[in-house]
């Protein structure tokens, strides 16, 4: 599960880092193994969310000691959309083609987006079930690249050892991005610190339980008394009194 999901945010991450100003990318997958769906929102600032419907999936190594990702996503889809700001989001889907993710995401990338691509995610995780190490890196070539130049490419991401091993040997992602492209000079754009950030709040939770519509706040209220909302990305639990409830059945029959 951590090795699932950590490559995931790690994709999040990668690909939002297209984005501009507030757009938002959240990614989906909907598998049929034990993990069950796993969900990401990122932004371009770096900050990313997200997790795993089966957290406490385990399943043996392979035979060459490898995590067993692809048969804990099982067969499936991808789903990614971008709020852009605009009226709807863009989306766009692809079935599952291994359920590793980074041969997911490519498959994404040439499909919804026609933009063939190179990509690598790794999490190395210890004997305790803690992450040690964690990173990612696309490749794409711009309009125009010759068969020479991609001839290169192929060559180098190729031969490019696992991305977890290398950032547990201490490779800072300049170290890995110049082995990955085999020597090629390279103009570094922007460099962008991450972090988890879970946009949960008191009011959104309540907009929530709004648009549940009268008839179920009532219910709620008859059986429960109080409703309690947890949210999966940061386990933060909202709970709301009668008292609070009775605003929440007023704002839903204003509607």
């Amino acid at each position: 599960a951590s090795a699932a999901l950590g490559r995931s945010l790690t994709a999040g991450l990668l690909l939002g880092a297209n984005l501009k100003g507030d757009d938002l990318l959240t990614l989906r997958i909907f598998g049929d193994g034990p993990l069950g769906a796993i969900v990401v929102s990122a932004n371009a600032n770096g900050e990313v969310r997200g997790y795993v419907q089966e957290p406490h999936t385990d399943l043996e190594h392979t035979a060459e000691g490898k995590l067993p990702v692809g048969a804990a996503v099982g067969k499936g889809v991808l789903h990614i959309s971008k709020d852009l700001g605009l009226k709807e989001p863009f989306t766009g889907s692809v079935e599952l083609v291994t359920g590793e993710i980074a041969e997911d995401v490519a498959q994404y990338l040439f499909v919804s987006e026609q933009t063939p691509s190179a990509v690598a995610l790794g999490v190395l995780v210890g004997p305790d079930g803690s992450v040690k190490a964690s990173g990612g890196l696309i490749v794409q070539l711009l309009p125009g690249a010759d068969e020479e130049l991609l001839a290169h490419l192929e060559k180098s991401i190729n031969h490019l050892p696992a991305i977890s091993s290398l950032v547990a040997r201490g490779l800072s992602p300049e170290d890995i991005v110049a082995e990955a492209v085999g020597g090629i000079e390279i103009d570094y754009l922007d460099r962008v610190p991450l972090r988890f950030k879970c946009n949960c709040t008191h009011k959104r939770v309540e907009g929530i339980l709004v648009s549940l519509g009268k008839e179920e706040i009532e219910n709620i209220m008859q059986e429960q008394g109080q409703a309690e909302v947890h949210c999966h990305f940061c386990g933060e639990t909202y709970v709301f009194t009668s008292q609070e409830l009775a605003v929440v059945l007023q704002e839903a029959c204003q509607q």
